[in-house]
């Protein structure tokens, strides 16, 4: 466990630098937004937060996962949310500020990164967001049964998903944790041959009912390493609204589902407790 330090501003940039459990945590400014920041560990981004404006989502991925918190509950209604990573709390706040008097739950185990985040962004007074500092998976069985209409998976550390946040016994909690027809959302990351997004494809698949996955056709084909968002529900999936919405961002996606989904992953076996490996490590070329 890493020590923190009081958060010291590197004067010629005015970021933020501190030490944190996972690395070197870095704020850095954005130029083009006056109170909107960008968090790196170890040079890797995690999290852009805008806190003038919450609702707007800069990362691709991040886009992704709002089309689908949107889509969780009719517009502006509030939901129960649990949040399984909490990097800056993007996309936690987004749901408050879209779906105002909503109940969430951040569950971030670097304690350092959630008090730095804390004094330098701030969360919104009355946001009813409670963070919990503790693993993913831990923190996800404190939830009660069958609370959280939305569960968001963003967990990384040193770029990679942790094994024990890809197997079926952890998505038996996730079940567990969701009302009837909630959605589950999981931010991967992989590349060339994308066996790990197939094995996650078959491992929801023997869980969920129904599945998506939203990406950009490159990553789909497997010609450069990026993120692909999968969602899950034992209901039915708003696929026709979740496709006009990927399709429309700045970097369009794909959606994925059905047979076309299943034959993507290709014969993948579901992955287990005893087998899970992470997530593999991104090439540093990607974040040049």
């Amino acid at each position: 466990m890493g020590k923190s330090r009081t958060p010291r501003r590197a004067p010629a940039a005015d970021s933020v630098v501190e030490t944190v459990d996972g690395g070197l945590a870095q704020l850095i400014p954005d130029r083009d937004r006056a109170r909107a920041w960008t968090l790196l560990i170890d040079g890797a981004p995690q999290s852009h937060v805008d806190l003038d404006d919450p609702a707007y989502l800069s990362f691709e991925y991040q886009r992704r996962l709002g089309h689908v918190a949107d889509l969780a509950a009719p517009p502006g209604k509030p939901v129960h949310a649990v949040h399984l990573g909490g990097g800056a709390f993007t996309l936690a706040r987004y749901v408050a500020a879209t779906r105002p008097r909503s109940t969430q739950q951040v569950v971030e185990r670097d304690a350092a990164l959630v008090r730095l985040v804390r004094h330098e962004l701030p969360l919104a007074p009355g946001a009813r967001i409670r963070v919990r500092s503790t693993d993913a998976r831990e923190g996800l069985g404190k939830v009660p049964d069958g609370w959280a209409d939305l569960v968001v998976a963003d967990v990384f550390s040193g770029a990679r998903t942790p094994a024990h946040l890809t197997s079926t016994e952890y998505l038996d909690e996730v079940r567990r944790a969701l009302r009837p027809g909630g959605l589950y959302a999981a931010n991967l990351a992989d590349g060339p041959p994308l066996a790990h997004v197939r094995g996650q494809i078959a491992t929801a698949a023997s869980r969920f009912a129904e599945l998506a996955l939203v990406a950009d056709p490159a990553v789909l084909r497997g010609k450069r390493f990026g993120n692909a968002v999968l969602v899950a529900s034992d209901g039915p999936l708003p696929i026709p609204e979740l496709t006009r919405r990927a399709a429309s961002d700045p970097h369009p996606g794909r959606v994925e589902h059905g047979k076309a989904l299943t034959d993507f992953a290709g014969g993948a076996a579901p992955v287990t407790d005893a087998a899970a490996v992470a997530s593999p490590a991104p090439p540093a070329s990607v974040f040049r």
